[in-house]
């Protein structure tokens, strides 16, 4: 998005403040209250309730009957990727918490024990809602639109046929059926495998228990041959498809697996381990492999969740609970099918009317000269331009790199690489610029969670092709996006910069709202030298230029600007701060945006996942609003804005408010200067997101959220629809500047 960009709003989508502004009387006499009760617990939320209620509403899109149905099916996997996420981080901390004794409370006052307790309630009540909202809405309006999804047991004998076929040609070779008994130990399970509890009997009338992983490298779902009368297809629509869960698959044909055996039983059951390993971080040469150690323990952490269908016997459960080590609590009566990630073979078949309208990105009309071949570095160095994504293209960053690899001008590349994905065109063009004869320095952080794998691939091929690559930092995780490029022009030298919100992720990019920067400005460059100098040297720098840089300086400037709007609300100006960020944790972050609220300072929070504030509370936080906004692309995009009596600040970034990434992430939050694309953030992005009544939830003080009443109103903004729908004004906008 560039300063050309058409004015992304309209004057009725600014914000006002809400009726019911308090007096300044008031305001003095809220303001003057002690700040230590700002220490009470009850202005608090657990964060891992809070990060529950975000889960929730993930479900809720799921059951939208406005939402397209595989996307409602893609909604379910997604929890469920959450909850198994949930599981192996926030839960086996917390059981180890109650393992040591831990008693200390959270700022909203519940001990381990104690969440753990509440943990359980909540997501059994979301585990038995998406099984409901599955087999009960989900399924069978799939049913109808021609994707049947059916049980084994409902085959005609012709369709068992062709399926047990496919089961002994290609199934078959790739199972390893693992007996337990006196002189066989019980079978290690992986993490968030799929398996099977078999009972079977031998010749002499004994029973026995063997385990059958369901491999997770063969299809989930296995096709099914429409059924047949009379010798003509039945045809319930004319593109119906008809499929069966693998494992039902296995079942049906376990005599292949135990011959001369007689098959009791067989239970399907999912294993969820701990996965938030510490790494013990030694020097560089070794976080490596201290990273690559650690990703392997996870395959043999403790076990903190068993998931085991509702008709389990207890019998086969209580072999599996004793041999797993499970506590009772930890075990999960769960519907069909097991592990709701499973869910994303079936929302990813090839049915485009079932599923949300594709669009075509924008390339920013700065980035599309008039002029044949004119480079990305001269449209840069005419102004900022910012990218807005996934409603404009990725594609202008990895076009950034490969001219900077290409061109003989350039010196010098610097990149920090955090999620970086499979077959990486960003990597490609860091290859193709050390082919090139260019210095290129990349920091990859080894300790991605869940991404330790890929990012150890592309260190090695980065390495080995002669790229300088750091590992990261002892102690903190650097999640910053930056990319700096070195330039001679002249008889100088010029920094042109890329800073972003999110990763540099071609895949991701099409999935998140994040929002880049390329600029030159001198400033921006200095401060991204320095930057990269503390990277990957020594330095103690303590003092930047214009950038937030955590753990350096980022959370004094953060209370400085909050501050500085208190001041102005003080001395008659009208303070307001907009602040958007996937979670809200940090309680002296907290206790800011309540002393602003108290100070009459209106605070509208963005607030997509967690948030342990508590809006609406008299007398401390009744001029804060909450908004959380769950729709078809992930809200992952930080913007921060300060009116600064008139003279209007906006800072981007990676950073959320929470103590990690205020404490121990290397994180940039960058200003926006130009005008123009302030006022673009603020009137069309921030507003616009403000003015949803569709996607929407609105926090209440006790941590429930609820959504408009005119949600279904067809003149209802829809904020992310808003912005592909001027996709194409964006795109053919070549002169129209914003404002």
């Amino acid at each position: 998005m560039s300063a050309e960009h058409t004015p992304a709003t309209k004057t009725k989508h600014r914000v006002s403040r809400p009726a019911g502004k308090p007096r300044q009387e008031e305001i003095q006499r809220t303001g003057s209250r002690d700040a230590s009760s700002l220490d009470d617990s009850k202005l608090y939320i657990n964060r891992e309730l809070s990060l529950l209620a975000f889960q929730k509403r993930v479900l809720e899109e799921a059951q939208d009957e406005q939402n397209p149905l595989l996307e409602r099916v893609k909604f379910l996997s997604i929890l469920g990727s959450n909850l198994d996420e949930f599981f192996m981080v926030r839960v086996a901390g917390l059981k180890r918490q109650v393992e040591s004794n831990v008693l200390e409370c959270d700022p909203d006052g519940m001990t381990p024990k104690q969440q753990l307790s509440a943990i359980r309630e909540k997501t059994s009540d979301l585990f038995k809602a998406a099984h409901e909202c599955l087999s009960r809405q989900i399924s069978p309006a799939l049913r109808k639109a021609g994707l049947c999804v059916v049980d084994y047991s409902q085959l005609t004998s012709v369709q068992k046929t062709n399926v047990n076929k496919y089961f002994s040609e290609t199934v078959f070779p790739t199972l390893t059926p693992l007996a337990f008994d006196p002189g066989r130990p019980f079978p290690h399970i992986s993490n968030l495998s799929l398996n099977l509890a078999v009972l079977i009997r031998d010749q002499q009338d004994v029973e026995h228990f063997a385990r059958v992983k369901v491999p997770d490298i063969l299809p989930q779902l296995v096709p099914v041959t429409p059924a047949k009368e009379g010798g003509t297809t039945k045809k319930k629509a004319p593109a119906s498809k008809y499929l069966v869960w693998l494992e039902q698959v296995i079942v049906a044909n376990l005599q292949s697996l135990f011959p001369g055996m007689e098959i009791l039983e067989a239970h399907p059951f999912h294993v969820t381990r701990d996965a938030d390993s510490a790494i013990q971080e030694l020097e560089a040469g070794d976080l490596m492999e201290s990273v690559e150690e650690g990703v392997w323990q996870r395959r043999f952490a403790d076990v903190i969740r068993l998931e085991v269908n509702d008709d389990m016997p207890a019998a086969v459960l209580e072999i599996l609970q004793k041999n797993l080590e499970v506590d009772p609590d930890d075990v999960y009566q769960v519907g069909r099918p097991i592990a709701l990630s499973r869910l994303k073979h079936l929302s990813a078949i090839d049915r485009p009317e079932l599923k949300d309208k594709p669009f075509l990105p924008a390339v920013p009309a700065a980035l599309r000269p008039e002029e044949e071949g004119e480079d990305m570095f001269a449209a840069i160095r005419r102004q900022d331009i910012l990218l807005h994504l996934p409603f404009d293209s990725f594609q202008p960053v990895v076009t950034f790199l490969q001219q900077a690899a290409r061109d003989p001008a350039v010196l010098a590349i610097k990149i920090t690489l955090y999620r970086v994905g499979r077959n990486s065109r960003v990597v490609e063009a860091l290859l193709d610029a050390i082919g090139e004869g260019k210095q290129v320095a990349a920091l990859v952080e080894l300790k991605a969670r869940f991404d330790e794998e890929s990012n150890i691939e592309w260190a090695r091929a980065l390495e080995r092709d002669g790229v300088h690559v750091v590992y990261g930092l002892p102690g903190l995780k650097v999640h910053c996006k930056t990319a700096l490029v070195v330039r001679r022009e002249g008889d100088a030298i010029r920094r042109y910069v890329h800073l972003s919100t999110g990763n540099y992720n071609s895949v991701t990019a099409q999935l998140y709202t994040d929002i880049g920067m390329f600029t030159c400005d001198e400033a921006i460059g200095a401060d991204c030298t320095d930057l990269f100098n503390y990277l990957t040297g020594y330095s103690a720098k303590v003092d930047y230029r214009k950038l937030l840089v955590a753990p350096v300086d980022m959370r004094q400037n953060f209370e400085r600007l909050i501050r500085r709007e208190i001041e102005h609300q003080r001395n008659g100006e009208r303070g307001h701060l907009i602040f958007k960020m996937n979670a809200l944790v940090d309680k002296p972050m907290i206790q800011l945006f309540y002393e602003a609220s108290k100070a009459g300072v209106q605070v509208d929070l963005l607030v997509r996942g967690i948030c342990c504030l508590r809006p609406g509370i008299a007398g401390v936080s009744e001029n804060i609003r909450v908004t959380s906004i769950v729709g078809r692309f992930l809200e992952h995009s930080r913007i921060f804005y300060f009116r600064n009596a008139g003279q209007e600040e906006i800072y981007l970034g990676s950073a959320d408010l929470m103590p990690r990434n205020l404490n121990r992430r290397v994180e940039v939050d960058f200003p926006v200067r130009d005008p123009k694309l302030v006022r673009f953030l603020r009137d069309g992005v921030l507003a616009t997101y403000l003015a949803d009544m569709v996607k929407a939830r609105h926090m209440k003080p006790d941590g429930t959220y609820d959504r408009p009443s005119n949600r279904d109103n067809a003149h209802s903004m829809n904020a992310q629809e808003w912005f592909i729908k001027k996709v194409a004004v964006r795109s053919s906008n070549n002169e129209k500047s914003v404002g």
